[in-house]
């Protein structure tokens, strides 16, 4: 059994940057707000310095980014409310006072890794035999926080990869709440301990589906004896934060999708979105989108989220609750399994286990499937993204971590109607982080977050050492062959 290394490959590019709102001393526990005293020092600054300082900033941004007037002006607006006559601002007040409050954030200023590879919405213009794929990347910058974007790449009909050229300048969504179903909010209320009588009686005022605003007209109808509470503050502030973690991320239609970034919004990810696993889905009714899973960390606890999207321009992002959605690494089947969602977890931190869903967000736990077997797999198991449905079964790629936490690929074949059954496994890894591989940001690590079929040929864009992209591929039969039951 051969694997192919390619020539493709992307680095992290520490030039990829986005420009947003900045407040110093954020996050500071220790820290008082400056925001007064900023916006006084540049009202002081004589109007013509202020006007070479706009031009100026306006001047070295536009180099970067694209709509740089409508971006200062939003951030001197989010700040407005502590200038006594904001409208007397000149525009080149405004300038500066937004560019006082920008700054820069290299999205991958640290590494590239980790990618999942999808067919992309797509295939126009290619010649026959040509696949054009979307690969999400997991982003690295300032402070570890990761980060998705994205690239292209096409497949040839020879055998080759080419990623094209990544778009500049990298473009944010625009973000809005996103709607519930009442027993989705109810659970995640549940799963998180914040199911109180307050929540249940907010609940029962809900309609089957509801948005923020409807959330507040519930709150607003409780009884007098429920909200003026003393304790009733904690659980009404729980419901406000739990409503508002969902969230819709849209880019404008021109937008390419190499050139989209989606960066933490929600209090539970702000201190990363990591390693998204996407799958092209197809539901009972036909019709096919874009699922994922991501792991979501505040700097203390992870949690696995669901991205829904029908073209990779939209995004949807919601909480996953239940017993099946715990610990890092589901990876969802690209279609339904007996009436029902199934995703490959490891729900124990160790074990690679089977959750099951109704609706793809209520989450139920199967079962463990396979165990850490082999030497090179003996401190943890886990997949590598979606499976891929062949004539012989589900074909899964999995990551084995062994001695000095060396991260090897590998491979297990689940039955295509039970995919609890174990048909065969790798005995020895399909790729190890040796020679060439082994150093990185983080060294002895190969990973991946989907590969992608194609003309009988199994695709697998890898994460080297936590810190770059390349790109391996082996025939799917090939594989198939080497494992064993």
């Amino acid at each position: 059994m051969t694997i192919r290394e390619h020539p493709a490959g992307l680095d992290h590019d520490p030039g990829r940057v986005v420009a947003r709102f900045f407040l110093p001393g954020e996050g500071l526990r220790s820290s008082h707000s400056r925001v007064a005293q900023i916006i006084a020092r540049v009202l002081a600054v004589p109007a013509a310095l202020t006007e070479r300082m706009a031009a100026e900033v306006v001047r070295e941004l536009s180099a970067r980014h694209a709509g740089v007037a409508e971006l200062l002006a939003a951030n001197a607006r989010a700040v407005a409310s502590r200038i006594v006559a904001p409208a007397a601002l000149t525009d080149a007040q405004g300038a500066v006072l937004g560019a006082a409050f920008t700054a820069e954030y290299a999205v991958e200023g640290a590494a590239l890794c980790n990618p999942s590879a999808v067919e992309h919405p797509s295939q126009d213009g290619l010649a026959p035999n040509e696949l054009r794929v979307a690969i999400a990347l997991r982003c690295i910058g300032e402070g570890h926080v990761s980060s998705i974007g994205f690239a292209e790449a096409v497949i040839d009909a020879d055998g080759g990869w080419t990623f094209e050229k990544r778009s500049t300048p990298l473009t944010l969504p625009l973000v809005r709440g996103a709607e519930w179903s009442r027993l989705h909010f109810g659970r995640a209320l549940e799963h998180e301990g914040h199911l109180t009588d307050l929540a249940s009686a907010v609940l029962s005022n809900l309609p089957e589906r509801f948005s923020v605003a409807e959330l507040e007209y519930a709150l607003l109808a409780l009884p007098d004896q429920l909200s003026t509470r003393p304790d009733s503050r904690w659980p009404t502030q729980a419901m406000r934060d739990m409503a508002a973690s969902a969230y819709r991320a849209e880019f404008p239609p021109a937008t390419p999708l190499s050139g989209r970034m989606l960066l933490p919004v929600d209090a539970e990810e702000n201190h990363g979105m990591e390693d998204a696993r996407f799958v092209r889905f197809t539901g009972a009714d036909g019709v096919t989108g874009y699922r994922a899973t991501y792991t979501a960390y505040d700097g203390r606890d992870i949690a696995p989220r669901l991205i829904t999207s029908p073209d990779l321009r939209e995004f949807t992002i919601h909480r996953l609750t239940g017993s099946g959605a715990h610990n890092k690494g589901m990876a969802l089947f690209p279609r339904l399994v007996g009436g029902l969602h199934l995703a490959l977890s490891r729900t124990d931190g160790e074990n690679i286990s089977l959750a099951t869903s109704v609706d793809g967000v209520i989450w139920d736990d199967a079962g463990i499937v396979h165990r850490p077997t082999e030497l090179w797999e003996l401190v943890q198991l886990g997949n590598c993204g979606a499976p891929i449905e062949t004539e012989s079964g589900w074909l899964v790629l999995t990551h084995g971590v062994g001695p000095l936490r060396t991260y090897s690929l590998g491979a297990i074949l689940l039955d295509l109607d039970d995919p609890s059954r174990v048909v065969a496994r790798s005995r020895e890894p399909l790729l190890q982080p040796a020679s060439m591989l082994r150093d990185g940001y983080v060294p002895r690590v190969v990973y991946s977050c989907g590969a992608i079929a194609h003309r009988g040929t199994l695709w697998i864009p890898v994460g080297v050492g936590d810190d770059r992209i390349r790109v391996f591929s082996i025939g799917i039969d090939e594989v198939i062959a080497s494992l064993r039951s």
